[in-house]
């Protein structure tokens, strides 16, 4: 059974850091590509913030120096730095995990950014 555990979540002032950590448990980062996603307020679509794979990462635009995601292949985890924090960065983020014929997502983590 495939679980995803976010954790780093909370609330900083802008211009802040916070670390978000996911344990993936069932499967392996090793294989699969992982990454980040977020729900902005009011939103109803998740959109893509970074993604990691054997074949680099990927970021959102918005986050791009900013932002730095990172996997750990033999501790399974992905971890997302983020950095000069916005409020427009507040949302709930959730990770994920890319595996064949199925998408596997942790039960998210709040971030907010307050101005």
């Amino acid at each position: 059974q495939v679980q995803l555990v976010e954790s780093g979540g909370g609330l900083v002032q802008a211009g802040g850091s916070l670390n978000l950590s996911c344990t993936v448990s069932g499967s392996s980062l090793r294989f699969n590509p992982a990454g980040w996603y977020r729900l902005l307020p009011g939103k109803q679509r998740r959109e893509l913030v970074a993604s990691v794979s054997s074949g680099g990462t990927t970021y959102a635009d918005s986050v791009k120096g900013r932002f730095t995601i990172s996997r750990d292949i033999f501790k399974e985890t992905v971890t997302l730095q983020m950095n000069s924090l916005k409020p427009e960065n507040t949302a709930v983020y959730y990770c994920h995990l890319d595996v064949p014929r199925r998408d596997y997502w942790g039960p998210g983590t709040q971030v907010a950014v307050s101005s």
